[in-house]
């Protein structure tokens, strides 16, 4: 069952890989074919993070259950539904309500670990997981060439057919391939439906005033009436939560020292992440009268992401030969530590396309091995009823620093307007800067504590 039921845990996984590749290289075509704005257009990658990150926890939370499969597989017919209105909208608002239905895509991975968790067999169990979990970034890589081509050689809906088809032949894959339920080994216990409630509101409130908050103002009334009712909201969630006794997360895990390291790291290197892969995206299309940009075409810049896909694989092929001799706590500080490298490079060498190819294939190394470690660590810390929703947890945290990363690149780049809708050199340099300046400080901290816990 393995031989056949791990490839089809990946190949479902990667229909995250593809439609999230359908996001920010497509800003500027869909503004322009939908007659809005950038900075509306913008909301076709608000409202997917937003949906995602609520369905992420409750979709890891139902997968700890006995019907796997079956969440698996609705979640596949969602997004599969989302991407055909996408591909045939005719006004902006449609086309949003395709993109907040593609938004569970976020929670595909954690439901196929936890279908690794169980069905796969324990001897590999833990190579599984890690290619699970740094698949999207190796799509990515893939997905952003192929978005690329049928955008500028055909059209943006040839770009959203693809994904249409793609989700089909992954619903058919797990229906064929992955055990039917129900799970008699699965724990049954009542939903948290008010946990669930709880940290929708919160989340949504979160990422709501991060991702607006450029527009609105950060001292506006809207930005922190959001942020106040976000901390109401998680306030609230967190007695709920404790006082459960089948809480959505178990936010007791959260003081095992292996957990706690996982998701701090997720939100930085999320926000790092972020910063590195979108900015590069944009110096490559950017005209070259900003003195930054490569002015290449869209069918090229996709390719600027390829590099992405050989880092990750080559790393997690290199992290599965050696998972028995290194430690998952030397893992995180090595990929955090080339991530920094990545950073500096981007830094000092965005001006030249090497210094981004290189740069990308290098974070591409760093997610390869450090996001392979993530849930790793949490699967040898946590019981197995409670992996799906701790891992979906961990997602949840990336989403939100790629938020945070949001947030930060358009600040800085709204305090450097230049020519047009382009942000000034000044202001491109200064959001790699501070991209490589979270990766230096999260690789400190983590060397720190893997020293402090050597000499223990």
């Amino acid at each position: 069952m393995s031989k056949r039921l791990v490839p089809a845990l990946i190949y479902a996984a990667l229909s995250t890989a593809v439609v999230s590749s359908l996001g920010m290289l497509l800003v500027p075509t869909i503004a322009q074919e939908m007659s809005v704005s950038v900075a509306t257009a913008q909301w076709m990658l608000t409202v997917n993070l937003l949906v995602g990150a609520v369905a992420t926890p409750v979709m890891g939370r139902l997968s700890d259950g006995p019907h796997k499969k079956r969440i698996l597989l609705v979640a596949l017919a969602v997004i599969f539904v989302g991407s055909v209105l996408a591909a045939l909208a005719t006004n902006f608002a449609v086309f949003l309500i395709g993109r907040a239905l593609q938004g569970l895509t976020y929670g595909i991975v954690p439901v196929t670990i936890s279908l690794a968790r169980r069905y796969v067999d324990r001897s590999h169990v833990r190579a599984t997981i890690s290619s699970l979990s740094v698949t999207v970034a190796t799509g990515l890589g893939l997905g952003y060439p192929l978005t690329g081509i049928l955008a500028d050689l055909l059209d943006y809906r040839f770009a959203f057919w693809f994904a249409v088809l793609f989700i089909l032949s992954a619903v058919a894959v797990v229906w064929k391939v992955v055990p039917n339920g129900p799970d008699a080994e699965a724990p049954k216990s009542d939903f948290d439906f008010l946990g669930a409630l709880l940290l929708t509101l919160g989340l949504g409130a979160l990422l709501l005033a991060i991702s607006e908050g450029p527009t609105w103002g950060w001292a506006s009334g809207w930005t922190l009436g959001a942020l106040a009712f976000s901390i109401a909201s998680f306030a609230a969630w967190v007695i709920v939560e404790l006082r459960s006794d089948h809480p959505l997360i178990n936010l007791r895990t959260l003081r095992n020292g292996d957990v706690l390291l996982a998701n701090g790291a997720a939100i930085g290197l999320g926000a790092a992440t972020y910063i590195g892969l979108s900015v590069a995206s944009l110096v490559a299309q950017a005209p070259s009268y900003t003195d930054y940009g490569m002015a290449l075409p869209l069918i090229w810049a996709g390719f600027v992401i390829a590099p992405l896909s050989v880092g990750s694989f080559a790393a997690n092929r290199v992290v599965r030969r050696v998972a028995g001799r290194v430690s998952m706590d030397a893992l995180l500080p090595i990929g955090t530590g080339v991530m920094a490298l990545a950073g500096v490079l981007l830094w000092f060498a965005h001006y030249h396309l090497w210094g981004l190819l290189l740069g990308i294939f290098l974070f591409g190394v760093g997610i390869g091995s450090g996001y392979a470690a993530m849930p790793a660590l949490i699967a040898r810390s946590v019981a197995s009823a409670e992996l799906g929703a701790s891992v979906s947890f961990n997602q949840v945290l990336r989403t939100v620093g790629s938020s945070f990363g949001t947030a930060i690149t358009g600040a800085i780049m709204a305090a450097h307007p230049g020519v047009g809708e382009h942000t000034t050199d000044v202001g491109i340099t200064t959001v790699f800067e501070v991209g490589a300046i979270i990766c230096l400080t999260l690789f400190a901290i983590l060397l720190v504590r893997t020293v402090v816990s050597r000499e223990r």
